[in-house]
């Protein structure tokens, strides 16, 4: 059996591919990506690197070309990534793939104002229509993202958030990588759509007192509104499309949009996901 991952230069992709590469041969393993020349190490241990560019679809017919298993790991054009994915859910097709597994996110549903909802509602869609045999891991938010948010807050006193009272189950990158390369390896996952979260759903109070835990300080919760949210990243310097992204995944939150925790990445892998508090604690003693 051959198994592709596409994006595998990417963070995702290579973390998917390490532990992949360790449950099988990497003659068995298609690595697509826009700068093959980026894996040259993985290509020297025998993986097939491929040229893959989701923005030209002539080059997926060759990349996907004598694979049976693939993860389709979601771009980070937001917007007009949706045609690229269902171009690249074709040539899948067409080209004799038989499963596609796909990153996604929590809950995506018309209610769900997180501004990637749409994307990747739209890819799921365009699976279940294709006829191949699909998996979803809709991964939760990273554990490593709040790193800089509990860095920030021990430095400033005040935790600023529009997430009210809801709570994420924020995973680590590892984990979704680990959860993807064990449904690419086992069976019995066709037509599953699992949540990768961590070990807990964390509201701002909860993050609150970790900043104080590892700042041993006074750290005050600041709620705000959503376009006071926006402002205030607009002001500390991300752009306007950032800020209006994690905005709106403070949104998510404050519906409780991002709160399921699942045993998915234990039932998958057999360990135990990471938890944030370890996270942060591993990423601010360094």
């Amino acid at each position: 059996m051959t198994i592709a991952i596409t994006g595998a230069s990417g963070p995702l992709g290579r973390a998917s591919t390490g532990f992949l590469l360790q449950a099988v041969d990497p003659r068995e393993v298609v690595l697509t990506t826009r700068h093959p020349d980026s894996l040259a190490e993985l290509a020297a241990r025998g993986a097939d690197v491929r040229r893959a560019d989701f923005a030209d679809p002539r080059t997926l017919a060759t990349a996907f070309k004598g694979v049976d298993r693939l993860l389709l790991i979601s771009t980070d054009a937001i917007g007009s990534r949706l045609d690229q994915q269902r171009a690249a859910i074709s040539a899948a097709a067409d080209a004799g793939v038989r499963h596609v597994v796909y990153t996604s996110v929590p809950e995506p549903v018309p209610a769900n104002p997180a501004l990637v909802v749409a994307d990747h509602a739209g890819t799921e869609q365009a699976l279940r229509d294709s006829g191949l045999r699909w998996t979803v891991l809709r991964n939760n938010l990273y554990a490593h993202m709040q790193v800089p948010v509990i860095e920030q807050a021990v430095a400033s006193g005040r935790l600023v958030t529009n997430g009210g009272t809801g709570a994420t189950a924020y995973v680590t990158r590892e984990d979704c990588a680990a959860a993807a390369a064990a449904v690419l390896t086992q069976e019995g996952h066709e037509g599953q759509a699992y949540d990768i979260t961590g070990p807990e759903a964390l509201s701002a109070v909860d993050l609150v007192a970790l900043a104080r835990e590892i700042g041993g300080r006074d750290v005050e919760l600041v709620s705000v509104d959503d376009a006071a949210s926006t402002a205030g990243l607009r002001a500390a310097g991300l752009p306007d499309e950032t800020a209006e992204l994690v905005t709106s995944f403070g949104a998510a939150t404050r519906g409780g949009f991002l709160a399921n925790v699942s045993s998915a990445v234990a039932d998958l892998t057999g360990h135990t996901p990471k938890a944030l508090a370890d996270v942060v604690r591993e990423a601010l003693k360094s």
